[in-house]
């Protein structure tokens, strides 16, 4: 560092040395020193804004942003007013974003509404957008961003329940406060009682569709296009009690590479930016609406809106999780598929507990008398007792290996999502589940069911062979890529 700040005092190699300290600050020890530096030589660090190299001038800029120095504030206004190069000005306001800019505030902010208002250039274009990002991070930083209250009772609106494509025309049945139908995405459905309409518990998510025709251009700058004529301003708007700057990111799933989905969603957020003057801002962390682009077989996208604003209430009670849980929405499903063979005041047991969410969901679809969940996992059982007490319920949770488990009394129903294979082979496997039917026939009542959801569908119907206690009632395929199946058996002991 010595011999850069020589050099810098020489005013020689100033691009590549001023772009080399900023690396080098990333160690404390570097900083430090550097900071006592540039109090003793700030008239020539500030110096360096007005050199002729611009990128001298950016660099410079970064530099005296990442030290934080604030006294380099009416430096850099001044050089971002008087900078004449494009590319060059977004890095004055990257640093002064860094610094308390709180007194150059209002003429920042005028400055970020012109530039809105104005016609750019196509070949100016990319600079001026990161100006008016750089613009807008100082202003967000000072005024906060604006949170959008929803505005849903009575509203007549499309979405769309994005749910198992196996069981479509099991949600769709579901739908009692609108006009539903099967989309190949889900379920689409016409309501004005949203509010209703979010207490069906077998969906995985709701999506307001865009009034697009068919799909988006494959061009990021015209898919935006389309979306902005789409009308999803007003759609917002409709939705909410506030108007106006909406804080977004795109959520896009299809077939392309990491990099070229970044560089796809990238161009197609600068553009709605753009043609929205603001209105819609791009944030990937700080945001409310997602638009969702989800791509079919062709690579098409369907573009739609998530709007985290409207909040979703059927699985409050999943306070905790471990990588191994089943979601709320598909134990929903389930014990929907199994209601027929579900009792009322039934003695219930889940061997494999996890974090409680299928007897939740159980408990919830037909009231049990007592229920009983085991795992050998014992923070699961820690999460699950947390979760049960949230749900408002109570379950006797035992933190120990089912096929250990005794009790006094015998057990009308299994529910449980089974174990995955993870690391054990095939025999262990095997012998796990002839273990499990074994034990099941231990603690289960004549004419007892077992409602079981597995991905190992050969297992179970080799021991279906050997035990002939027990048939299956329903064999349900959930999902065709992976083999989950919802299984149904009957005991007769």
């Amino acid at each position: 560092m010595e011999n850069i700040l020589k050099q810098l005092e020489a005013k020689e190699n100033l691009r590549s040395n001023l772009s080399e300290l900023r690396q080098l600050i990333k160690e404390e020890h570097h900083r430090t020193k550097l900071v006592s530096w540039v109090e003793e030589n700030e008239a020539l660090l500030f110096g360096f804004l007005s050199e002729e190299d611009a990128k001298t001038r950016k660099n410079a800029a970064l530099l005296l942003g990442d030290l934080g120095c604030q006294k380099a504030l009416e430096a850099l206004y001044q050089a971002y007013q008087c900078e004449g190069t494009l590319f060059v000005k977004s890095s004055y306001l990257q640093a002064m974003e860094q610094l308390d800019a709180s007194e150059k505030f209002a003429e920042l902010k005028v400055k970020l509404e012109a530039l809105l208002a104005m016609d750019v250039e196509p070949e100016n274009k990319k600079h001026v957008d990161e100006e008016i990002r750089a613009l807008r991070k100082i202003v967000i930083k000072q005024e906060g961003i604006v949170h959008h209250t929803p505005d849903i009772k009575g509203k007549d609106v499309r979405v769309i329940l994005l749910t198992n494509r196996t069981q479509r025309e099991t949600v769709r049945r579901m739908v009692t406060c609108g006009t539903a139908s099967v989309h190949p995405l889900g379920v689409e459905v016409r309501t004005d009682n949203l509010k209703e309409l979010m207490k069906i518990r077998t969906f995985r998510d709701m999506v307001f569709p865009l009034d697009i025709e068919g799909f988006l251009p494959a061009d990021p700058v015209e898919a935006a296009k389309a979306i902005w004529e789409s009308d999803v301003l007003g759609l917002l708007n409709n939705l909410h009690k506030e108007k106006g700057q909406y804080y977004f990111r795109i959520e896009c799933k299809n077939a392309m590479t990491l990099e070229e989905r970044s560089t796809f969603t990238k161009k197609m957020a600068n553009e709605l930016e753009s043609l929205s003057k603001g209105q819609l801002i791009n944030s990937t962390s700080d945001y409310e609406v997602e638009l969702r682009l989800i791509a079919n077989k062709d690579g098409e996208l369907f573009p739609s809106l998530k709007l985290s604003t409207i909040k979703k209430r059927r699985f409050t009670y999943r306070k905790n999780a471990i990588a191994a849980s089943i979601h709320p929405s598909t134990a929903a499903l389930i014990v929907e598929l199994a209601k027929d063979y579900l009792k009322e005041d039934a003695q219930i047991i889940d061997p494999f507990c996890g974090v409680g969410t299928m007897l939740i969901e159980r408990n919830k679809k037909v009231p049990a008398r007592e229920m009983y969940g085991i795992d050998i996992f014992g923070d699961a059982i820690a999460y699950a007792r947390e979760n049960t007490q949230l749900a408002g319920m109570r379950v006797n949770y035992i933190h120990r290996d089912f096929r250990d488990f005794k009790h006094d009394y015998l057990f009308n129903e299994i529910i449980t999502n089974m174990p995955i294979r993870g690391k054990k082979t095939k025999q262990e496997m095997d012998t796990f589940y002839g273990e499990f039917f074994e034990k099941a026939k231990e603690i289960l009542t004549n004419d007892a069911v077992v409602v079981m959801y597995t991905n190992e569908i050969g297992f179970v119907k080799k021991q279906l062979r050997l035990h002939k206690e027990f048939s299956l009632q329903q064999e349900t395929c959930l999902q065709p890529k992976t083999d989950f199946y919802l299984l149904i058996l009957k005991y007769k002991g």
